[in-house]
């Protein structure tokens, strides 16, 4: 074969293999993989690359659906199918494929292996080559509604096992750690009459329901600073709010287990109210 594929037992030429659209890699880029070369029908370095594949999974707790040795014998297998053995051989698990679109995953789910093998030649290093360079931003994209999801996964997966709704992100900094959104949803806080949310930059999504928060509040004669702010600050803050394109305000209690906000509920009630009304005045005439 020229090309070939696996997909939790099935085979086939890689053009000609398909995958349930509800794994998880369609929705949240939820995975771990690892890759390396094979020549003459040996795979290179196969157990520190099967090892290091292992590794990823279980810090992200994926489940692989069979053995290291088991694993090591499949690949072999296929590797022997092929018409040549100088290949790219790509070994992926995803976390399982789910019933419906969510964050919150099934504990202990098994994962979906996948498996590619393509004709590849191995770079031996006789000519040189030209670099360019650029910023370190991989982990600065919060900004993007990208699918690989993972960061976010893992927070509402703790958030669940805590038995809570949600999970705030914050990162460190000089003067404090920085709020900048939750797992899927932004944050705000309610503050002497203000609301206060974090700055549409490259470190939160710019959520739908933020945009109008921002709006209703102007319109309702209610101050709208969007400036950074600490965690110190949201525990202190008179209401702490959440907010997503389905749940437009919500009214946080507890954070990290001790209780938040509940200092300004007519305030509270004025933005949710403006908020319903709005949503109903758009969706219901």
């Amino acid at each position: 074969m020229k090309t070939l594929g696996y997909y939790n037992g099935k085979y086939d030429e890689i053009e000609n293999m398909v995958i349930p659209m509800n794994d998880r890699v369609c929705w949240f880029g939820d995975g771990v993989y690892d890759a390396g070369p094979a020549h003459n029908y040996k795979i290179y370095a196969v157990e520190e690359h099967i090892d290091r594949f292992f590794n990823s999974a279980g810090m992200l707790d994926i489940h692989i659906p069979m053995s290291k040795a088991d694993l090591k014998d499949l690949i072999q297998e296929m590797v022997n199918k092929m018409d040549s053995g100088d290949l790219f051989v790509y070994v992926q698990c995803t976390r399982g494929t789910d019933a419906k679109r969510n964050h919150i995953h099934e504990e202990n789910e098994k994962g979906n292996l996948w498996i590619t093998l393509t004709p590849a030649k191995v770079n031996y290093g006789l000519e040189p080559i030209t670099l360019s360079a650029t910023k370190d931003t991989r982990f600065f994209h919060c900004n993007i509604k990208t699918l690989n999801l993972i960061p976010s996964v893992m927070a509402a997966q703790k958030s669940s096992r805590e038995g809570t709704n949600e999970c705030i992100f914050y990162r460190p900094g000089p003067y404090g750690d920085r709020v900048t959104e939750c797992a899927h949803s932004n944050c705000h806080i309610i503050k002497d009459g203000k609301i206060i949310t974090a700055p549409a930059d490259n470190l939160i999504l710019p959520g739908i329901s933020r945009a109008h928060i921002i709006r209703m509040g102007k319109k309702l004669g209610i101050p709208v600073a969007e400036i950074p702010y600490t965690m110190d600050e949201l525990m202190n803050a008179d209401e702490v709010l959440i907010s997503s394109s389905s749940n437009f305000v919500l009214r946080a209690t507890k954070v990290a287990g001790q209780p938040v906000g509940g200092k300004a509920p007519e305030l509270f009630e004025k933005l949710r109210k403006a908020l319903t009304d709005e949503f109903k005045a758009a969706t219901e005439n």
